[in-house]
């Protein structure tokens, strides 16, 4: 902290406290009225951070989950449009399927913040840190503030509502950390001990349009005529120069609260440095550490940082290297074919001009994908750059750093044997077709003889132990004859049977992401049948086709099975249903049961877990009139093979097949490994997740507890698990009164529907 007098700076609290922790806190203190989001992987924390302020009545957030960054993106746009305060975080994938909402955001000028912790853009998917997903934000006329540390994190966000929300600015607000470089490693902290100081600096928020002033109706986002649209971007890169002129006014204005003083670019040994490095985020630190070892040695070195990147510190960056013989520009990641990262590209095109600036610039690309960046990188890429000063001439402007494409050439060799039609196909369970009914009859489910089926997916997993997960599928596939191609939603499913250069399946497997996955195997399906079609495969070539889906994949993915669905591809979509986001953390999703607490869904003096009932993906994708829909656990494993085989038939034969099984997750449902298959029974037996099929519409109760006489309530179900302990109390009566009440509906409208074929 700049020394200042103690009177002029508000009281502060310290902390030890990571980037996504301070993130929550600004945004608690800042008491947005709405936040609209969905978990990603490494920005999830913010919202869980802030849902657990919330139980505990520390703020005012409305937080509200979306079925995806793009639903989330326009929850956050209405919201603005009122006048609200808005608030979201996302990373990777998640900015990006949020990116078509994002210029209609700043085009019609609403404010808001966004928080980005910056992670690697699929594909192949990989979770860590880099830059590529805030550079595809670039042109999208948002402000981009860049936070290198936890400390930033909090400040930031507060100094970007306040510059956002400028009358000659009102333009929205990212806010960029590292991923878990900054993220989740937690250090040293300060904060304002009174969030009134932090709503006073931030003032209030006069909005100058809003959608819910009846007396003075607005129309937002109409239709642009020639050349009204130019016009608007004018105005826009107008608001971009505003926001740009009032930044050190800004920051300085943050100086006088706090203490803590921000530049538009930060510098460190730059006042006599020959060669400097320029570099973002979070490596800024580790190479101040180079720049002084490299001093030690008697080298004229420095380096810098900006703190905005939108707009771009142009004319800052002239003025820092107009002495400065050599540049390494270091981006964490590339635009492909531009022959350097975005960072390298906009230097060397605000040096191009200053007529008088001589500086050589090099550009690397380091630390994709999460990869450590040490002291010594930095070393090295300074002293490539003195070479550079020293000849005069650069002779490799553009390359990687650590990195190696590998041996090209290179074929893997097959480990071991595919799985051959005839392991797959034993022949033991059989199918009749009764011709009055339509129904299909199967019999020959026998477990030992199926049991001696060569696994699809084979042993060697990462999954947690007692993962349901693969039980359920094995069973699931016991009843699948033949050769199989399966896709997977990103998903703990995909995660710990996919570590490179690993993998667990022993068929063909593809991954795409969760809102892509069905049209992804449906592309697959078509492609197939018309290669056949024109005699490039032969026609023996006999594929079942079987998407896997779980973890939420069916809120993200959910329009996209519906409209695959419609288009009734000759495939299976089977999804695991452990009630809630897992491969995240375990945060809420709509299949989560009202009252159940998760990472987004606390349980406090001022909420009660879950405020939503769960989602029947299996009634709304039966409602989409495709052949077959199933419901199933392991617990009842020849019901669960049977229907697999059902699902066979109708997917090579008519349509799109729909299956849904309930898998425990002992780590984020808090329950004992061993009780795992009590739960999946007492799942069904109270009702809750009932067995079912849905056959041309006809829908058929495959288990009836109550018929069996084994039908119990609710709490005998929610008493097995820990996530759910505290609706056992008196307190929480009212919830579990209404958890059992809809349950039973449903159960009814079920009965109804079996008993009356035309239901």
């Amino acid at each position: 902290m700049d020394t200042k007098a103690a009177r002029d700076i508000a009281k502060q609290e310290m902390d030890f406290l990571s980037g996504n922790e301070m993130a929550a806190l600004s945004a608690s203190q800042i008491n947005f009225h709405i936040m609209g989001y969905y978990p990603i992987t490494p920005s999830t924390e913010i919202a869980e951070n802030l849902d657990e302020m919330k139980a505990e009545g520390e703020h005012n957030i409305v937080l509200i989950p979306g079925e995806g960054e793009h639903g989330a993106a326009a929850i956050c746009y209405g919201a603005t449009t009122t006048g609200a305060r808005v608030f979201n975080a996302t990373s990777a994938q998640g900015l990006l399927y949020a990116m078509e909402q994002l210029p209609v955001q700043s085009g019609t000028r609403y404010p808001m913040l966004l928080d980005i912790v910056a992670r690697a853009v699929s594909g192949p998917l990989d979770i860590r840190c880099d830059h590529s997903d805030i550079m595809m934000a670039l042109n999208c006329g948002w402000i981009i503030l860049m936070a290198k540390d936890p400390q930033a994190a909090y400040d930031m966000n507060i100094i970007g509502v306040k510059l956002g929300e400028l009358e000659d600015v009102r333009l929205p607000v990212m806010v960029t950390f590292d991923g878990f470089f900054t993220s989740h490693q937690k250090r040293r902290v300060q904060y304002f001990s009174d969030k009134k100081v932090v709503q006073d600096y931030v003032g209030s928020h006069p909005p100058k349009y809003i959608s819910v002033d009846p007396k003075n109706p607005i129309t937002i986002g109409p239709y642009m005529n020639d050349p009204d649209l130019i016009n608007n971007r004018k105005q826009l890169s107008m608001a971009m120069e505003a926001a740009y002129n009032r930044l050190e006014e800004v920051f300085e204005s943050y100086y006088q609260l706090s203490g803590r003083r921000y530049g538009i670019l930060d510098t460190y040994q730059m006042e006599d440095a020959e060669v400097a490095l320029f570099i973002l985020n979070s490596a800024f630190e580790t190479s101040k550490e180079a720049v002084d070892k490299l001093r030690a040695e008697g080298f004229k070195v420095g380096v810098m940082m900006p703190n905005v990147i939108r707009p771009f510190p142009a004319r800052e960056i002239r003025e820092c290297v107009k002495n400065v013989r050599a540049l390494c520009v270091a981006d964490r990641q590339e635009s492909y074919g531009a022959w350097g990262g975005n960072m390298s590209i906009e230097v060397k095109a605000a040096l191009k001009d200053d007529m008088d600036n001589r500086t050589l610039v090099i550009s690397r690309v380091y630390g994709l994908g999460g990869k450590e960046f040490y002291v010594e990188d930095a070393m090295d890429m300074l002293r490539e750059a003195f070479v550079v000063a020293k000849k005069g001439k650069v002779e490799v402007p553009f390359e990687y750093v650590g990195a190696t494409p590998g041996d090209l050439s290179y074929i893997p060799e097959q480990i071991q044997s595919p799985l051959t039609r005839e392991d797959t196909s034993p022949h033991i369970i059989s199918l009749t077709k009764d011709e009055k009914t339509g129904m299909l009859d199967v019999k020959g489910v026998s477990g030992r003889p199926l049991n001696e089926m060569p696994k699809r997916i084979s042993q060697g997993h990462s999954a947690c132990s007692g993962c349901g997960i693969f039980p359920g599928l094995d069973t699931f596939f016991k009843g699948i004859e033949g050769d199989v191609v399966v896709l997977f939603h990103t998903g703990c499913g995909m995660v710990v049977t996919t570590g490179y250069p690993y993998t667990s399946h022993n068929v063909t497997y593809i991954h795409n992401l969760f809102q892509s996955g069905a049209p992804t195997l449906g592309g697959v399906v078509e492609a197939f049948r018309e290669r056949q079609r024109r005699g490039e495969i032969p026609e023996s070539e006999d594929i079942t086709f079987v998407m896997i889906t779980g973890d939420g994949g069916m809120d993200i993915g959910m329009g996209h099975a519906i409209g695959t669905a419609l288009r009734n591809h000759k495939m299976i979509i089977l999804e695991y249903d452990n009630q809630g986001y897992m491969n995240t953390g375990a945060q809420l999703s709509f299949s989560t049961p009202l009252g159940h607490a998760t990472s987004t869904s606390h349980v406090g003096p001022y909420q009660s877990g879950n405020q939503l009932q769960h989602k029947d993906t299996a009634q709304i994708m039966a409602a989409c009139n495709i052949p077959y829909v199933f419901t199933g656990i392991a617990t009842q494993y020849r019901d669960l093979i049977k229907k697999a085989s059902r699902a066979q038939y109708y997917a090579k034969n008519e349509g799109l097949v729909y299956g849904k099984i309930l898998i425990t997750c002992p780590l984020e449902w808090k329950s004992e490994e061993r009780i795992g298959l009590e739960i999946l029974q007492a799942a069904t037996d109270c009702c809750f997740f009932p067995l079912f099929e849905v056959v041309h519409g006809k829908t058929i109760i495959s288990y009836n507890p109550e018929e069996k006489g084994k039908k119990v309530s609710v709490t005998e179900w929610l008493k097995l698990m820990g996530k759910t302990k505290h609706l056992l109390k008196p307190d929480y009566k009212d919830v579990v009164e209404k958890l059992q009440k809809e349950v039973d509906r449903r159960w009814e409208r079920l009965k109804a529907m079996h008993e009356h074929p035309l239901l």
